[in-house]
């Protein structure tokens, strides 16, 4: 919405938004995890809400889980699983809610400035 508010008109948010969401799912973590995400490319990852999004999600439900899977061949564990893969930490879950937060309202407060 905040880029619809700020665009003159419909044909530019059509071409940014198919500019936006490309960088968007790309960075995210779905389809490169962030380990491998080139380190001059990683602040996009930091300013997507869906990396955060599923950081939490998958760190609050199996960031603390000690069963050991077995992943290519090798026997690890559910937590280091995640860390090692996904770079997803347990101890920045706090950190990951309150961006969680915050971000939405940044740009509900930022829409209602520029409208």
């Amino acid at each position: 919405m905040l880029l619809v508010s700020l665009t003159p008109h419909i044909m530019v948010v059509s071409v940014l938004f198919s500019a936006f969401y490309t960088t968007f799912y790309l960075s995210s973590g779905f389809l490169i995890p962030k380990p491998q995400i080139p380190k001059w490319w990683i602040w996009s990852y930091s300013l997507t809400p869906a990396s955060w999004t599923m950081e939490g999600l998958l760190t609050s439900q199996y960031g603390d889980i000690d069963r050991e899977i077995q992943v290519l061949l090798e026997k690890i564990t559910k937590a280091d699983f995640l860390e090692e893969y996904f770079g997803f930490h347990f101890d920045r879950l706090p950190s990951v809610a309150v961006f969680l937060t915050v971000f939405p309202l940044v740009f509900g407060f930022s829409l209602c400035i520029f409208v």
